[in-house]
């Protein structure tokens, strides 16, 4: 039977490192015979932003979007290439609409889950709009900032609803804070939310596809030092309802590169940030983890163009809303009824029985490759680029310890 070529398009921003890493273990994947015996060969091409017809039919069969959630012309074409073409996206254009968390923690509220008491305020500074005046002046309710403050609780966070990268988060711990981040919060919309204290982990879970790594994070740390290497740091339950809760939000939305942070307070899981349209995978910041998410990048997009995995863009809610309204089910069984229906989104069964018969061999490749010298300048590039001259010893020492590290617990 004749050959099958798919490509897998990659939308990209400022960023070199992980999508040079991703094209070269892609080349060294090889060809994959399926059960009808057609041999598929698989390649990438980093995705231009140009004008489109919207007949025009697109190349790929895969796009991994890192840039779309800002930048509103290949946006469109993504919603195009969804609707006109049936090409599968990481992630969903019509559920991220630009990081939005707002229906995110909707959504998961509805379904019970443990979010911290939030509360969505008017923007502090009249949009620019002509109607702008007519609209505020007849419909717009004045509310008590300080009162509305007191119905959430001190200390709380004020930040944007629809925000990334820690960008215009504030924590409040008196009426001061609360107007200063306000007045300085402009035209954009805020979210006041209840602080979880005295919380033991921080925990960041990355997921792409079926695939989910809990880290420990350091928020309080550089970038660089944010993800501490440490393997234990959750019981096996908790880590479990962590997973859980981050490919519940994932098959939810239809997101399939996505980071989810819950803060673990004795056994209670409070989840507080999870639409990341554009997730870090930097090796400057995953390190250690780095191998272990470009092994499951590869793993995912390979499964989804050689089996055909069709996209669905409908947010079929029905069925987590039952599982949600039901009284006689406790949390414990409502999340046992949410990973179930996340494992049927991602297809769990079929995608590590084909990972089993045709990609076993990844892990031992990627292993070989971050050994490799090619990976070492990928390193040495990135780091240079990344950091000031005078600081590039030191985190090349401290970025090869890391890999190291992961190379000989890999090993």
């Amino acid at each position: 039977m004749a050959d099958v070529e798919h490509t897998i398009g990659l939308l990209l921003g400022t960023e070199d490192d992980w999508p040079r890493a991703y094209e070269a273990l892609l080349r060294r994947v090889g060809t994959i015979t399926d059960g009808s015996g057609r041999t598929h060969r698989i390649d990438s091409v980093r995705v231009t932003i140009e004008p489109f017809n919207l007949r025009d039919k697109p190349r790929h069969d895969l796009v991994i979007d890192r840039l779309a959630y800002w930048y509103y012309h290949p946006r469109e074409w993504l919603k195009k290439a969804a609707l006109m073409d049936d090409v599968y996206l990481l992630n969903s254009p019509f559920t991220f609409q630009s990081m939005e968390k707002h229906a995110a923690y909707c959504a998961m509220m509805r379904l019970g889950l443990k979010v911290p008491e939030t509360v969505l305020v008017p923007f502090k500074n009249p949009l620019d709009n002509s109607r702008w005046a007519y609209t505020s002046g007849r419909y717009n309710q004045h509310f008590d900032l300080e009162a509305l403050a007191e119905s959430v609780g001190y200390p709380m966070f004020m930040k944007p609803y629809d925000g990334g990268a820690w960008v215009g988060v504030s924590k409040i711990r008196n009426v001061d804070e609360l107007h200063a981040a306000y007045d300085a919060s402009g035209e954009r919309l805020m979210h006041l939310q209840a602080a979880v204290e005295d919380y033991d982990v921080f925990a960041r879970s990355l997921t792409i596809g079926p695939e989910t790594m809990v880290m420990k994070f350091r928020p309080e740390l550089p970038m660089y030092d944010r993800y501490a290497v440490e393997h234990d740091f959750l019981s096996p339950s908790t880590g479990d309802e962590v997973v859980t809760i981050s490919r519940l939000v994932n098959a939810f939305f239809r997101w399939e590169f996505n980071s989810c942070e819950s803060l673990v307070k004795g056994d209670e899981v409070h989840p507080i940030d999870y639409a990341n349209a554009c997730p870090d995978v930097a090796v400057t910041s995953l390190h250690y983890y780095f191998p272990w998410a470009m092994a499951a990048l590869l793993r995912w997009t390979v499964y989804c163009v050689v089996t055909g995995r069709r996209p669905r863009l409908d947010m079929d809610t029905t069925p987590y809303f039952q599982i949600a309204d039901d009284p006689s089910l406790s949390y414990a069984q409502k999340l046992a009824g949410y990973r179930r229906l996340a494992d049927d989104y991602f297809e769990v069964d079929r995608y590590e029985e084909f990972c089993e018969k045709h990609l076993s061999h990844v892990d031992e490749m990627v292993h070989d490759w971050v050994s490799s010298p090619e990976f070492g300048t990928l390193l040495d590039q990135t780091v240079r680029a990344t950091y000031p001259p005078d600081e590039h010893e030191r985190f090349l020492a401290h970025f090869r310890g890391l890999i190291d590290a992961w190379l000989r617990d890999h090993a």
